[in-house]
């Protein structure tokens, strides 16, 4: 599996950025202007990540440039992203996806694992906030407007498949992170994936179908299933936020996730909270 997940994560960027503008052009060109404002507001929050990047480069005592924010303003800002590369701490180098590949092939494995980091936690963010979103919207095209509709339903699978395996390589890279813990087997990450997958597809399709019946009741349905997540994430008091008011914040975002799909928090076992999480959801 080495290089194999960052190789298998820029193709599928790639392959959604491409599927969400043609599904834009498309909408354009068949005049559906409302079909195509609500494709593009998606891309909105996916900003969000893009934010991050850009104040990791502040933090670090590196402005970003011109030319660097605008990159950041072409949501391009996963494609080259900086992360510390040995001596002062504070040094800053700009790396892409293929620069986690060359930090591979070099041997430099833990270079290679803090950019990896870098790029999995800011791809997981820009997933949950624009491809989701994205997703959703294609997904209820295709079963409710325009069932034969081919380039909304290649664009929504694509979507579902990169927000898959954005958390199939979150999980792979928290994975590395554990003292002893090699890569997981191709077998593994294969099974993760098509978890990933079939959960959230089957999510989706019954939100949309959901939708298509009873139209608004939906947001009801999903409201009271993310009050129930955030206050069972409150139960558990997780301790990754500090701050009250951040840590409240923290539960309410990560239980409108949980309508969605699982992330684990928490260090040790999960297999109780995942029980829990499936017998709510169900």
């Amino acid at each position: 599996m080495r290089g194999a997940v960052p190789r298998l994560s820029l193709t599928l960027l790639a392959a959604e950025s491409g599927a969400r503008l043609c599904a834009i052009i498309h909408y354009l060109v068949r005049g559906q202007l409302g079909w195509f404002g609500l494709t593009i507001a998606c891309l909105v929050p996916g900003y969000a990540a893009q934010l991050l990047s850009i104040l990791w480069f502040r933090a670090d005592g590196h402005p970003p440039g011109c030319w660097l924010l605008a990159l950041h303003l072409l949501q391009l800002g996963l494609w080259k992203r900086s992360s510390n590369q040995g001596g002062h701490p504070g040094t800053v180098t700009l790396c892409r996806y293929w620069d986690v590949l060359r930090a591979e092939a070099g041997g430099g494995a833990g270079q290679a694992l803090a950019r990896l980091g870098d790029v999995c936690v800011l791809r997981l963010l820009e997933a949950l906030l624009q491809t989701l979103p994205h997703l959703l919207l294609q997904a209820y095209v295709v079963v409710a407007v325009d069932p034969a509709g081919f380039i909304p339903g290649v664009s929504a699978g694509l979507s579902l498949l990169s927000l898959a395996w954005a958390l199939v390589s979150y999980s792979h890279f928290t994975c590395l992170l554990k003292p002893g813990h090699l890569s997981p087997p191709a077998a593994v990450i294969l099974c993760l994936l098509l978890w990933r997958t079939g959960m959230l597809g089957t999510r989706v399709l019954a939100l949309v179908l959901f939708a298509r019946l009873y139209s608004f009741w939906v947001f009801a349905v999903a409201g009271v299933h993310w009050l129930l997540m955030s206050f069972w994430l409150g139960a558990q008091q997780t301790d990754i936020v500090a701050q009250p008011c951040r840590w409240r914040l923290f539960n309410c975002l990560l239980g409108a996730v949980y309508v969605f799909c699982y992330i684990n928090v928490r260090p040790g076992p999960s297999k109780s909270r995942v029980a829990v999480f499936y017998a709510v959801s169900t």
